[in-house]
């Protein structure tokens, strides 16, 4: 490796290194503050860091990692939504008993997961990133041991996270048997199709198997059914984690897979011909529909946030399939305002939150209006960000997503997007309803009163959901940095 390979890699080696701090920490230290400092330092010292990446990419390392703008997105966002988890688990961790230095360890290691997940540029990577992030991730969702409903969620998802590896695994010794390559790169330009027959079958499969893995990380229909007991079970700042970095990652990674910088359109991978649009297509107008349909049956806040999710990844899908440099800057915008809006929701559940119970259901909000002015008002704009209502992030995502739909002309999908955006303004607006009624409830909120980290992290969020909502120019030019030719 040369010294402009380690300089690339940089902000991967500081969170690798950071945790190895956190862990001894824990071990000997055993301080909360000590080790959510150094996690947080660690996060923000690989952000700042990204600008070292920049200055030598487009650069391959090894063969197995790639470093382009669209990874630094993605690597960014990661980082950041790390940031402000780490800022929601200080909060939410003070009041608890169970070891905490551990958890900020954990926390580490999924970021890198992510991280590597994102600029994988070989199977071998591509395996390593989401087994790094999975096995992190399902220790963290049964954290709390003494909930029953963590445990089983923790064991659900390491059900699904074994069905993953299966799946992916299958598919990428499949697809190593029709191209001969183990590299992304050639799959996704569309040279795994072999001469033969049976080359183009065992392309065709493995393709689909991998989707299917995918599919399960993603949490879109028909791999959703567990989706809902894991955001329940997890700690609140865990399933914040979950809805975001976990996923923003994988859609990162479906990009550069099926939609390469630069192209045209949606590319169909390994000479496999237009099926896999058509599967993506079928993908989005069923998350769209079973998302928001099961929501409304819902009174338990984090499954609503758990099958809106679920909506939130179809109308990602759209853009998606429409392909195309304005359909990556679509996909890339929504995932910021998608993050932003997400992890607001999730801090305020947190906040909420005490070690004897989650505030997770919608009686719970009951007159926080008066109880907390401020995190009332928080809730209420990423609520409503969420429904893709006006002068809010969500809105201008929805909007550019549209765009992107109909460039492609894809008005199937967009009149789906449509109808089912205004399904979701329902129960939505139980919530804000629940939380600006006169009377009391009767669940005794805790940690109303934010630490500065906490609050500030709000307030950050906040502002990113009004401010893309206001004026997106900044952030739209931002990205075309990013996705651009």
């Amino acid at each position: 490796m040369s010294l402009q390979d380690v300089l690339v890699l940089f902000p991967m080696l500081a969170v690798g290194f950071v945790s190895i701090l956190v862990l001894l920490a824990a071990a000997f230290a055993r301080r909360h503050g000590l080790a959510a400092g150094l996690t947080l330092a660690g996060f923000v010292v690989a952000l700042a860091s990204l600008g070292l990446s920049w200055i030598w990419t487009p650069r391959d390392v090894g063969g197995l990692l790639t470093f382009d703008r669209f990874v630094i997105f993605g690597m960014g966002l990661v980082l950041a939504a790390s940031i402000f988890v780490t800022a929601s688990s200080w909060a939410y961790l003070r009041g608890h008993d169970e070891a905490r230095g551990e958890y900020y360890f954990l926390l580490l290691l999924a970021s890198l997961g992510a991280m590597v997940l994102a600029a994988a540029s070989a199977f071998a990577t591509f395996f390593l990133g989401l087994e790094l992030l999975s096995v992190s991730l399902y220790t963290l969702i049964a954290w709390k041991r003494e909930r029953g409903a963590g445990a089983e969620a923790g064991i659900k998802y390491l059900v699904l996270a074994g069905a993953t590896s299966a799946f992916l695994l299958f598919g990428m010794a499949l697809l190593y048997a029709a191209s001969g390559s183990m590299e992304i790169s050639k799959i996704a330009l569309g040279s795994a199709g072999g001469a033969s027959t049976s080359d183009g079958i065992f392309a065709v499969v493995g393709m689909g198997m991998i989707i299917v893995a995918l599919g399960f990380k993603l949490a879109v229909v028909p791999f959703h059914m567990w989706t809902p007991d894991i955001y329940d079970g997890a700690p609140a700042p865990v399933t914040g984690y979950i809805a975001t970095v976990s996923k923003g990652a994988v859609a990162v990674l479906l990009v550069r897979l099926f939609v390469p910088i630069g192209s045209d359109s949606f590319v169909a991978p390994g000479g496999t011909g237009a099926a896999f649009p058509w599967i993506f297509t079928i993908i989005a107008g069923l998350s769209m529909f079973v998302g928001n349909f099961l929501a409304l049956r819902e009174n338990n806040v984090k499954r609503i946030l758990a099958y809106s999710s679920i909506a939130h990844l179809g109308y990602l899908l759209v853009a998606f399939v429409a392909g195309g440099t304005l359909a990556v800057r679509a996909v890339s915008f929504y995932l910021v305002a998608y993050f932003a809006m997400t992890l607001a929701a999730f801090a305020v559940v947190a906040a909420l939150s005490t070690q004897e119970k989650e505030a997770d259901m919608i009686e719970d909000y009951t007159g926080l209006a008066s109880r907390s002015p401020w995190l009332a008002g928080v809730f209420t704009a990423s609520i409503l960000s969420l429904s893709g209502l006006p002068l809010t992030a969500g809105f201008v995502g929805k909007f550019i997503i549209l765009s992107a739909g109909a460039g492609a002309q894809l008005w199937t999908l967009i009149i789906l997007l449509a109808v089912n955006g205004t399904i979701s303004i329902f129960y939505y607006l139980r919530i804000v309803s629940a939380m600006y009624r006169r009377r009391e409830g009767t669940f005794e909120a805790g940690g109303v009163r934010q630490p500065f980290l906490a609050g500030l992290a709000l307030a950050v969020l906040t502002l990113v959901v009004v401010a893309l909502g206001v004026y997106p120019s900044p952030m739209l030019s931002l990205i075309g940095l990013f996705t651009g030719p």
